[in-house]
């Protein structure tokens, strides 16, 4: 995209709403209760849970399928043998897969957190994995408690990988969502960085589910939805970013949700740029531009914000700064590891 003058772009949604990325993932575990406690109580006005399968076909927050990295499995002895490669998305992946467990075996171990270098571990082992309804009953219950409504926006993970092996999660999806009553009534957003199931998920909505939004995840430009790698397309999120790939889009989905960089680049020397044409020719037929991620830490920062030279450091007010340059490109909502932070954006602004 090429750049536009830096300007004040309004959004097109009557609101610009705060996404808990994984909970409050800078705080707590991703994806436990106790993260999206967090999320909730600091003010994020939807939350995100990432689904992928156990072997018995239930949903399972979780951000991929490889959890080694996020749960204490490989200090479990009797799940030793169940390391081994897959190719997911057409990567390698060496680990431990949640469809080689059941979810009682899954429900044994604990998160730990995926960046302790950034985070600490200092709540490691605390916490169970969850499942998508458990996670909805939850989500229900705070809302109760607090006497607000707040969104989900679940994201399909690997859906042509999980089909491929007998477990397709679209359906499942949408029959967990029919069958509690929050989320018949409550926003829900549904996610994927693939295609085909987005379009599959629209045709099985209709128009009766006005409470159900889709929305198209981008990728590096110059990478390919996986479903379109599998079949031998040629489509790359590239292309999907050009006005005729935005129209495109909205013929199946609500929103589109980009990596900000893809809204205001980098330069060469880490500060931000200018804004691209992304979020003008996204709003110019009918998306919303819901940009991932935005975190607390330098090391995640442009070199404008940040406070000090060591990029481990916590740095609210230079998050809280650049989410302001975002809101001023026009971004609809924005997916945060730190949704207080986020809030005080919105808010303060």
């Amino acid at each position: 995209m090429p750049a536009v003058p830096r300007a004040h772009e309004p959004p097109l949604a009557a609101r610009v709403l705060v996404i808990g990325h994984r909970g409050a993932s800078a705080l707590r575990p991703e994806h436990t209760l106790a993260s999206y406690a967090k999320a909730i109580a600091d003010g994020a006005d939807v939350v995100e849970p990432d689904l992928v399968s156990s072997r018995d076909g239930v949903l399972l927050v979780r951000h991929e399928n490889e959890i080694g990295s996020t749960t204490d499995v490989a200090q479990h002895p009797e799940f030793a043998a169940r390391k081994t490669t897959r190719t997911v998305d057409g990567e390698a992946v060496t680990g431990w897969f949640t469809e080689d467990f059941t979810l009682a075996e899954l429900k044994t171990l604990r998160a730990r957190e995926r960046l302790p270098q950034l985070r600490g571990t200092r709540y490691d082992g605390q916490f169970q994995l969850v499942t998508f309804d458990e996670f909805i009953d939850f989500v229900a219950a705070e809302a109760a408690a607090r006497g607000r409504v707040v969104g989900i926006i679940p994201e399909i993970k690997h859906g042509t990988y999980f089909a491929a092996r007998g477990l397709p999660m679209e359906d499942k999806l949408l029959a967990a969502l029919a069958a509690h009553a929050y989320t018949r009534t409550a926003p829900v957003e549904i996610q994927s960085f693939e295609i085909g199931n987005l379009k599959y998920l629209r045709g099985k909505l209709g128009q009766e589910h006005p409470n159900v939004r889709l929305l198209q995840l981008l990728d590096e430009p110059g990478k390919q939805p996986a479903d379109v790698a599998a079949a031998g397309g040629a489509l790359t999120y590239a292309q999907m970013m050009t006005p005729a790939g935005l129209k495109e889009i909205a013929t199946y989905a609500d929103a589109i949700g980009p990596d900000y960089h893809a809204v205001i680049p980098y330069r060469a020397d880490g500060t931000l740029g200018e804004p691209t044409a992304l979020v003008r020719a996204a709003h110019a037929v009918g998306l919303e531009v819901h940009p991932y991620t935005f975190r607390p830490e330098n090391y995640f920062l442009a070199k404008d914000f940040w406070k000090g030279d060591d990029p481990r450091t916590c740095n609210p007010e230079g998050m809280v700064a650049e989410v302001r340059a975002y809101l001023d490109a026009g971004i609809d909502a924005f997916f945060t590891d730190d949704p207080g932070l986020g809030r005080r954006a919105v808010d303060g602004r």
